[in-house]
């Protein structure tokens, strides 16, 4: 989600009157017992909602966000911490611990084993403690960036230390090295301003930790790579999110006005191999392979995940996905425009919608994506032919309040062994399976972990 508090704020003008709509968007989200026991969900015939867990706990009034999987465990992120859930059962998920830990927007990683937790603060506190208060971004001495935790007892996590990093972390990705237990954490952040010391202008970079292996309290930022040495273009100020496939040394790079294909072999060095501008994009946002690496898929976070903008108003190739192929090799490699992606069902003038997060789904020879789109639902959809994406099947709450728009809806949305969690900013975690062609082959690929974040080849 691109933040409207504080310090972020949005990289370009918005287009087709969502900046109206946001301006008069209240981010309140309703209390926890404002949550409807049995709301208006629609469906298609192939996807089933089989499990809800509503809002909880000292987390029962925070905006829930991203979520990261281990075994059978699954992490959900929040603004305020994180959840951890047994899903061993994936009809019956139960809540094992929470940790209440405020920063904002607590986007959460694990590492390959299991043991550690990363999870991104990207709002100024006091200090680097679970403790801390809210702090100035004026004040030097304040601090952003990621948070480590140990998970190895997921029913008693325990924090050991905080990395500060410039401008913070609104999101981290977990990349392992090519050495035995080596990690290292991308770290996205963006929006600089010459009024915050630590958030210094021109912030055309990215912050990179490394965790040394077996000893996490030694963690560091070991390299501030610059990804735009020419400024990028008009708006970019650093970068929203990256993807990483370890496997093929390539990854995907979202940063405000650019789509960025990166070489990463060298892990602390990145190399910028091949950048795309959309005058139709409003806010690069993120960014998926297809399991063979021949294509991307970046989505646009128009109105920064606070508007109506799933409607006839904005039309179908705004706050939508697009799809491009790598062309090339090595250097000299491109991307070159497929077409756009966007949910065909029209959204409320009171449900912020728009392209948000999600990940392959590992059908044999195709290319099925599964995605969240706030209010919008979840929505499934085969981009086999890049040229022709289309929705195959979908998951859609109806508004959390029928007369006020206000910020709800599915944060992001994941395949994982058999099943789709989708963690709902409001409305807890949902868990829904989906059927039809080639889903009985997905759920025959069990994974050990899954960052969304951290791409890995499905068997084809």
């Amino acid at each position: 989600m691109l933040e409207l508090r504080g310090r972020r704020r949005f990289s370009r003008p918005l287009v087709l009157g969502v900046a109206a709509a946001v301006a008069g968007l209240a981010l309140a989200v309703p209390s926890a017992g404002a949550q409807p026991p049995g709301d208006d969900v629609q469906h298609s015939d192939n996807v089933r909602p089989v499990a809800n867990v509503p809002r909880q706990g000292p987390l029962a009034e925070s905006n829930h966000t991203d979520l990261a999987f281990f075994k059978n465990y699954a992490i959900q992120g929040a603004y305020d911490g994180f959840t951890v859930y047994d899903i061993s059962n994936p009809r019956n998920p139960k809540t094992v611990s929470q940790t209440h830990c405020p920063g904002g927007q607590g986007d959460v990683s694990v590492s390959p084993d299991g043991k550690l937790l990363f999870m991104s603060v990207d709002y100024a506190r006091t200090d680097d403690t679970c403790q801390s208060q809210q702090g100035s971004y004026e004040d030097p001495n304040s601090w952003e960036g990621v948070r480590i935790f140990d998970i190895s007892d997921m029913a008693n996590p325990r924090y050991i230390k905080g990395i500060k990093t410039s401008c913070g972390s609104h999101t981290n990705t977990m990349v392992p090295g090519k050495n035995p237990g080596e990690v290292f954490i991308y770290v996205s952040s963006y929006n600089p301003d010459p009024a915050f010391p630590n958030c210094q202008p021109p912030h055309d970079s990215i912050s990179i930790i490394g965790v040394p292996a077996g000893n996490p309290a030694d963690a560091k930022v070991v390299a501030e790579p610059v990804l735009f040495p020419d400024g990028g273009a008009a708006g970019t100020a650093g970068c929203h999110d990256i993807t990483v496939y370890p496997d093929l040394d390539l990854a995907g790079g979202a940063c405000m006005g650019d789509g960025v294909l990166l070489d990463i072999a060298d892990r602390v060095a990145p190399k910028v191999v091949a950048t795309v501008q959309d005058p139709n994009f409003a806010f690069y946002h993120s960014a998926t392979f297809t399991n063979d690496g021949k294509s991307v898929l970046f989505t646009d976070e128009l109105g920064g995940g606070g508007a109506p903008t799933c409607n006839d108003e904005v039309g179908p190739t705004h706050g939508a996905n697009a799809i491009y192929n790598i062309t090339g090799e090595g250097a000299d490699r491109g991307l070159e425009f497929q077409s756009y992606f966007k949910i065909p069902r029209n959204q409320a003038d009171t449900e912020n919608c728009v392209a948000h997060n999600g990940n392959l789904i590992p059908v044999p020879g195709r290319n099925v994506y599964v995605q969240s789109w706030y209010q919008g639902g979840v929505s499934f959809f085969d981009f086999t032919d890049t040229t022709k994406p289309t929705e195959i099947g979908y998951f859609d709450r109806g508004p959390v309040d029928e007369n006020n728009l206000v910020l709800g809806g599915s944060w992001s949305a994941y395949y994982y062994n058999g099943y789709v969690y989708s963690s709902d900013i409001t409305r807890g975690l949902d868990v829904m399976k989906v059927t039809g062609p080639g889903m009985g082959e997905a759920g025959k690929v069990k994974l050990d972990i899954l960052n969304p974040q951290t791409q890995y080849a499905y068997p084809e």
